[in-house]
């Protein structure tokens, strides 16, 4: 037996290379972990030429540097410090800035500690072929590794790290600029520490490591006044405040210390929430919180305390003496503040005025309210966490000084955010002139209790206001739409064979073959929307000789292609979701998989996962199996082709036959989901008429017609989805993918229930969703067919939303599908187009023994984390739907404007204000506002409100919720912030342009 020597290292060695630190478990308990770190010394410094490094290392760096700077005309490094790029990413990421880049390892880990969507960011910035960046792993370096020590702060711990990097790099390029014999030595770059910490930088000038702030090493670049305006004003301690901030009375109470805010809340004396801002009034907001059936009121600036929309904030709830109701009038932030300056906003004299009108709008609006409309109300005492990101806005052009409207020097403007939810942002920009016109991007950096509004800087222009592209990418941008270029790592997982992949024949060694049924006989179609290519759903039916019927759903087999773990599955898992705007189409997976591998066209083999029922002629399901198949659809039909096909009486082919087999089926199964308390509900749909194929521009809209076989795909959708919850549930019961949609709180429906009562004279019953089905049912105005149409929309706006979720993550009896009045739900049918449902795919897969699952899916945390992203991207998706819809139905009506003396179009008075009408244009999917500027009779409680005639002498009209009126639709010109919006004005019962 050999002999085994033990060698033990000494102590001061393992102080080096081990790393001790202390984490909390998901279950709140404290462990400590030693983790053991193998020290190098031939980590590459990145720099190219480098005769200390080894030669076959990878570099990056160029062997001079920049040499552009005025501060170091010998060339140089940047190396910046974790907040440089905490808080002025936008500046790093700006195609501007171009110095070599050296990233620390202890500056990639802190960052990816402090804020995740910034780690991504940096991530992304250090695989991009356009800059120079060099990820140096300073802790795994000898030289250059650290220990913690003692009384050493972490943070304090690390900057000692960075600087120590830092005086490394600069040792170092001695060795790699070696002095050559004969010639005159040369000055050497040098690797610059770039940090706005007054005190890091006095350690670093001591230790005489060159070192600069990020103002002072923007200001000597030569394109300064570019990258001067990205400069947050946050990170930089040279930045002075505005005049408006400095040396001003607070305006807002100091936020609670987040011990106390987190105390609190477990105590139940505080609750946390998010904030969502009215869209009517900006002096309101409100908090829902689960303690509450309504959710916390914040009434005025002062106690919505700085609060941005989507912020997660902790409420104090005041008093029940001190609840009040929701305002009833609308106020217009930019019509209240229109004359406030951005420099002196916070002036005297201003600030008491302002405070003055918008404590007179409340006052008017809290005082005849009836006790049962009141709702818990509170003020925001702390923010737990932050929403801010980079915003769309347009430069107001009233905030400009008259005497600065052509320089291009240091001016204070506002920034007015298209969304209405959102303050006014105040900014400092050398560009202000030139950026009058354009839509911008903004981020919020700072919002100070002296100041009455946030504090941001200028990100970069996206175009002139209006200009479709312009709009186009603010839209994206707006709803956080990932719009990027699929990468090369990720094309790089599509088949090698690219469009000339196809299904190999068929033989037992064809991995493509393996447990696949082959059912490229049947007579199978899809049915989609006019101009589909992603078609990733196609049915079959077909009689049995038992007397049965055969029904089956095959979908795009995705996982095929999409395998966990992969550059792609990780990019589609980012994405969440395809996005359908009017004129593109923002894919969630290459276009080779989206709308040709995938997509299952007609007349060629394409790789399904299929769903086969065999059902009774009444639909009654005998039984149900799922197999991995490959097909051949026969047609891909329109809806309105296969509505066509199916009411031919002349047609009475295989494929006809098969299509009204499926429309009998899915009658019977809409019934019986009828019977069971489904919902039928509504939602303003309507078609965008373009010029042409070639052109994106609308030339009218319209509502979109519904066929009997919308209905037909509809119900076998919905029975595939319920029949795969089922069976991957039952495999997986700690972590399958379903989709709920909780029961609405019954005070969701208070207004509506009470309006319907007190103008038709309807009771709605929301005790369930069966009884709610049978009054939707019964809510009808024989002299208006659209009434149900129109009370449907507004139920649909009472409901929660439906969301994704892990099954081990909420108790069973919260699984249940209130709308489709189903126990159990998943979204299987569309993986093309929704990451849900490759995840749905994957487990189906592993639950019929097709393959194992993978390990990520076993992870209850793990899923849990996807649901969160999905269900984000889901509702930005739909959002960002919407709101192109919008534009385009804006950019429709003003070509009606000028072909046209005046756009005239029946209305629905949804809502009324003391000074003015919610109306809602059902032609055109289109909800605005009809204000009246003078005094009018406002009925809070019958929902009425009475304006004077048109005609003298003539008695007040009066106009109430449900009413049907008709309204003249203009697009004007905003001239401040050069946008369009769509104004609304009474041409019936009365002429408001006269009020």
């Amino acid at each position: 037996m050999p002999e085994i020597t033990i060698l033990k290292r000494p102590r001061e060695e393992a102080v080096i290379t081990q790393r001790m630190f202390f984490k909390k478990t998901a279950r709140g308990k404290v462990i400590k972990v030693l983790r053991e770190r193998y020290l190098r010394d031939d980590i590459s410094c990145g720099i190219d030429g480098c005769r200390a490094c080894d030669a076959k290392a990878q570099t990056v760096l160029s062997r001079s540097g920049d040499t552009t700077h005025k501060n170091f005309p010998t060339g140089h490094y940047i190396l910046p410090d974790t907040n440089v790029f905490l808080a002025q990413m936008d500046l790093i990421e700006s195609n501007f800035f171009t110095p070599p880049i050296i990233i620390l390892q202890t500056v990639m880990e802190e960052v990816r500690h402090r804020s995740l969507p910034l780690y991504s960011r940096l991530k992304a910035l250090t695989t991009t072929d356009e800059r120079k960046v060099w990820v140096f792993y300073n802790e795994f370096r000898s030289e250059t590794a650290i220990v913690r020590e003692d009384g050493e702060t972490p943070n304090d711990r690390n900057d000692r790290g960075i600087r120590k990097a830092a005086e490394w790099y600069n040792t170092h390029l001695t060795l790699a600029h070696p002095p050559i014999r004969g010639q005159s030595n040369s000055a050497l770059p040098k690797v610059v520490l770039i940090t706005d910490d007054y005190a890091n930088r006095q350690k670093a000038d001591k230790d005489k490591i060159p070192c600069i702030s990020v103002h002072n090493y923007v200001d000597g670049m030569k394109n300064s006044d570019q990258l001067l305006d990205l400069l947050s004003a946050t990170g930089s301690d040279e930045v002075e405040p505005t005049r408006a901030v400095a040396g001003r009375t607070a305006l807002y109470d100091d936020y609670l210390p987040m011990s106390t805010l987190v105390a609190g809340v477990k105590a139940g004396q505080l609750y946390q929430g998010h904030f969502n801002a009215n869209q009517y009034n900006y002096l309101e907001g409100t908090v829902p919180v689960p303690a509450f059936t309504k959710p916390i009121l914040l009434v005025g600036r002062e106690n919505m305390n700085r609060a941005v929309q989507g912020d997660v904030v902790v409420v104090e709830v005041f008093d029940e003496r001190e609840w009040k109701a929701p305002t009833d009038e609308v106020i217009d932030q930019e019509a209240t503040l229109k004359n406030d300056d951005a420099e002196d906003s916070e002036e005297e004299g201003d600030d008491l005025m302002v405070h003055e009108h918008e404590s007179k709008a409340l006052h008017a609006e809290h005082t005849k309210k009836a006790p049962t409309e009141k709702q818990p109300t509170g003020r925001v005492v702390g923010i737990i966490k932050r929403n801010w990101r980079a915003y769309v806005c347009h430069i107001d052009s009233t905030s400009l000084t008259s005497s600065n409207a052509t320089s291009l020097g240091l001016q204070t403007v506002f920034a007015t955010p298209v969304s209405r939810l959102l303050p006014r942002i105040r900014l400092r920009t050398r560009q202000a002139p030139s950026l009058i016109g354009n839509k911008i991007l903004v981020t919020i950096d700072r919002w100070d209790i002296t100041s009455r509004y946030p504090e941001g800087h200028f990100v970069r222009t996206l175009g002139k206001a209006e200009s479709k592209e312009a709009e186009q990418e603010s839209l994206l941008l707006e709803f956080e739409v990932p719009y990027r270029p699929f990468g090369k790592a990720i094309l790089d997982c599509l088949p090698l064979e690219g469009e000339q992949w196809v299904v190999p024949p068929k033989s037992a060694a064809s991995p493509e073959w393996r447990d696949r049924a082959d059912l490229r006989d049947l007579i199978i179609c899809s049915i989609d929307p006019p101009g589909c290519q992603d078609i990733d759903d196609a049915l079959h039916a077909r009689r049995l000789t038992n007397g049965n019927i055969e029904a089956g759903v095959h979908i795009a087999d995705v996982s095929h292609f999409v395998h966990p773990e992969t550059a792609m599955d990780n990019e589609a898992a980012a994405r969440g979701s395809t996005v359908y705007l009017v004129d593109k189409r923002i894919d969630m997976l290459p276009a080779l998989l989206g709308t040709n591998l995938c997509s299952l066209r007609p007349h060629v083999e394409r790789l399904a996962f299929s769903v086969i029922w065999e059902m009774t002629v009444d639909a009654e399901i005998v039984d149900v199996r799922f197999t991995k198949s490959v097909i051949a659809s026969k047609a891909a039909f329109e809806y309105g082709e296969a509505q066509l096909r199916k009411d031919d009486p002349k047609l009475n082919d295989n494929l006809t036959q098969s299509v009204r087999l499926l429309n009998s089926l899915a009658q019977k199964l809409k019934a019986k989901r009828m019977a069971a308390g489904a919902l039928n509900l509504a939602s303003p749909e309507v078609k965008i008429h373009l010029d042409s194929s070639e052109s994106s521009d609308p030339v009218d809209v319209e509502q979109k017609a519904l066929h009997e076989t919308n209905s037909l795909v509809e119900e076998f959708m919905l029975l595939a989805n319920t029949s795969v919850a089922k069976k991957t549930q039952e495999s997986f019961p700690q972590t399958s993918v379903l989709r709920r949609h909780l029961p609405p709180p019954p005070t969701n429906f208070e207004k509506l229930q009470d309006i319907l009562l007190k103008r038709k004279g309807l009771k709605l019953d929301v005790s369930s969703s069966g009884a709610l089905a049978d009054s939707l049912d019964k809510c009808l105005d024989p002299k208006e067919p659209a009434f149900n149409t129109l009370v449907r929309i507004m139920a649909t706006r009472c409901m929660l939303s439906a969301e994704y979720f892990s099954s081990g993550s909420v108790s069973r009896d919260t699984f249940g599908h209130y709308g489709l009045a189903s126990p159990i739900y998943t979204h299987f049918t569309s993986p093309i187009r929704r990451y849900a449902d490759v995840l749905v795919h994957r487990q189906l897969a592993a639950a019929i023994g097709y393959t194992p699952l993978h390990p990520s899916l076993h992870s209850k945390m793990h899923v849990e984390r996807i649901m969160e992203v999905v269900n984000r991207r889901h509702r930005m998706a739909q959002m960002a739907g919407r709101a192109s819809v919008e534009f385009y139905v804006g950019l429709a009506l003003k070509g009606r404007n000028e072909r046209e003396k005046e756009v005239i179009e029946d209305a629905f008075v949804i809502r009324t204000f003391r000074n003015g009408l919610g109306v809602f244009v059902s032609k055109l999917g289109l909800e605005g506002l009809v204000m009246f500027k003078r005094d009018t009779q406002f009925d809070a409680e019958n929902y009425t409100i009475s304006v004077p005639s048109s005609d003298i002498g003539r008695p007040d009209v009066t106009i109430s919720v449900f009413d049907k009126v008709t309204v003249r639709i203009e697009v004007e010109k905003d001239k401040n912030t050069q946008r369009g919006r769509v104004k609304m004005t009474l041409v019936s019962p009365v002429d408001s342009r006269a009020l």
